[in-house]
């Protein structure tokens, strides 16, 4: 390329970022509107049914988790229960708060496969508070 040639490096620059898929997925918005909270950092929804999902190797346990349908949009998604029998505060129908587990881009995190989430309230009180007996579980 010669000394003029700058304009046509930028135009050529510009035409071949969009072959990038980052840079697809950032440029368009494509996380936030395939995102389940939609940008928000936590949301609320009722508890469809408790799960347990096998731990990646090499580790082996049952995590538990639970099905959440938000009370936002209607999806599902599964949160991860955490705190030592922390489950057993958990029931069906009851409305939980759930936040991102903050694993490497919105994908998850640890050995827990698929799960993204994890519940940080059961019945607007505190689920570490409710499992260390500090408080008991709230009527509804």
């Amino acid at each position: 390329m010669g000394l003029k040639s700058a304009l046509k490096l930028k135009e050529l620059r510009r035409k071949f970022r969009w072959k990038s898929k980052k840079y697809k997925t950032r440029a368009l918005g494509l996380y936030a509107k395939s995102d389940p909270l939609k940008g928000a950092n936590q949301a609320k929804g009722i508890v469809l049914q408790k799960v347990q999902k096998e731990a990646k190797q090499p580790n082996s346990a049952m995590r538990k988790c639970c099905k959440v349908q938000l009370t936002k949009n209607g999806r599902t998604v599964t949160a991860f229960i955490p705190g030592n029998l922390a489950q057993k505060f958990i029931d069906e129908h009851d409305e939980v708060m759930i936040e991102r587990i903050g694993g490497k881009k919105g994908r998850a995190k640890g050995d827990i496969p698929g799960v993204r989430f994890k519940v940080i309230q059961v019945n607007d009180q505190p689920l570490h508070r409710l499992w260390t007996g500090k408080i008991e579980k709230g009527r509804r």
